[in-house]
């Protein structure tokens, strides 16, 4: 079986990065695990602010895309991606619930985040797209998620 995620409040909406979870990060809260991502491919602690106050996730995307020369991660790298896997340990370790959840997914169902109908930039890199029939993209996302659930059964 596979799971795949799209928006907030769809099934399965808790795996995405917009949903309504804070992560709290050196003492600090972000509303979502979004904002958290955002904000972590900074070292300006006056731009991790500005994306840290915003009020919804994506508004926190559009602040890091305005200061997108300012990132010192490159977006979509190795360490983009060790950023996500933090930030997602985080929500899980802060949200038990979603800890539940994520081991009631099984243990072999793939997940996969669908950019199906939002198909532009970084979604066949973070999502997949299903083209006649096959998943297309790297979902890194949804593997991150079953490497979570790995370790966490484990």
């Amino acid at each position: 079986m596979t799971i795949t995620f799209t928006k907030v409040k769809e099934p399965y909406g808790w795996l995405g990065n917009m949903s309504p979870y804070p992560v709290t990060y050196e003492g600090k809260e972000y509303r979502t695990s979004e904002a958290l991502f955002q904000a972590l491919r900074f070292k300006d602690s006056e731009i991790m602010e500005v994306i840290r106050q915003e009020k919804s996730p994506m508004s926190a995307k559009m602040v890091a895309k305005k200061y997108r020369d300012k990132m010192f991660l490159v977006p979509m790298s190795g360490a983009d991606v060790e950023v996500m896997r933090i930030v997602l340990k985080l929500k899980v370790e802060q949200h038990p619930e979603l800890k539940e959840e994520l081991l009631a997914t099984g243990g072999d169902e793939e997940i996969i985040e669908d950019c199906t109908k939002r198909d532009r930039g970084s979604s066949r890199f973070w999502g997949a797209v299903l083209v006649d029939g096959e998943w297309q993209g790297e979902n890194m996302l949804g593997r991150l998620w079953m490497w979570l659930r790995d370790e966490l059964r484990d």
